[in-house]
């Protein structure tokens, strides 16, 4: 199994090289608090905040998956030049029908050198 590697707060991290690696692997899911039972609900999700990850042939984000607990909800897969070759966020729109009380909501990204990145947990409150 690979290890899966998680975001740390880049404010309390003191050397910027380490700050620039966590941060450009790291997704983050940008999303409503609230969401309605069987309606569509829009969760983008965007790997990098304030650094860009490298686009290259050997070293690119391949993909992002969605997770509502152990349950996967969604996956994109990318290829490189996704992002023009260029130094990029790689970024998708999700839309999920929301079912339960509530979705405990947990981005990954694949970077084809280091590895698996996992989010912070998003809780989001299904109303019906």
């Amino acid at each position: 199994m690979p290890k899966i590697n998680r975001y740390v707060d880049i404010d309390t991290v003191e050397r910027e090289s380490k700050k620039d690696y966590i941060d450009r692997h790291s997704p983050f899911i940008h999303c409503e608090d609230e969401a309605k039972a069987g309606e569509k609900f829009a969760v983008t999700v965007k790997v990098g905040n304030e650094y860009c990850h490298p686009d290259d042939f050997d070293h690119f984000i391949a993909n992002i998956s969605l997770f509502n607990g152990d349950t996967l909800l969604a996956r994109a897969d990318f290829l490189p030049g996704t992002l023009g070759n260029a130094c990029g966020q790689a970024e998708v729109t999700f839309n999920v029908v929301p079912t339960g009380k509530k979705m405990s909501l947990v981005a990954q990204s694949y970077c084809t050198k280091h590895g698996v990145w996992e989010s912070d947990p998003k809780t989001v409150t299904v109303s019906e």
